[in-house]
């Protein structure tokens, strides 16, 4: 699979790892939209929200359980932003589930 998600997950593209665990990966984007930018990403691939489905919802489920746990390890205790986009008009640029965790300062009140 030539997934640039799935890559980072197995080591082989370099990344700022934030939190890894047995399903989920986090890191830190490389083209950081507000102070604090980080992904969440399960390790196995799903093209997008799409690719969700009653066999694979637990591993979406445990990143929502990580996500508040990442976002307080990274001093975001006055809130964040959690953004997926999913599929072309959205913007998805990697097709591999993800969610952006973005903080760190005040935010627009836009979301686009």
């Amino acid at each position: 699979m030539d997934c640039l998600f799935c890559k980072i997950t197995n080591g082989d593209i370099p990344s700022k790892k934030v939190y890894e665990d047995e399903d989920v990966f986090a890191f830190f984007d490389i083209a950081p939209q507000a102070p604090v930018h980080v992904l969440v990403i399960p390790k196995v691939h799903i093209a997008s929200m799409d690719g969700i489905s009653m066999e694979n919802a637990e591993v979406v489920a445990k990143i929502f359980t990580v996500i508040p746990k990442i976002a307080a390890q990274l001093g975001l205790t006055n809130g964040y932003r959690v953004i997926s986009n999913c599929g072309s008009d959205a913007c998805q640029s990697v097709k591999h589930l993800h969610f952006h965790i973005l903080g760190g300062a005040q935010l627009s009140e836009k979301m686009a």
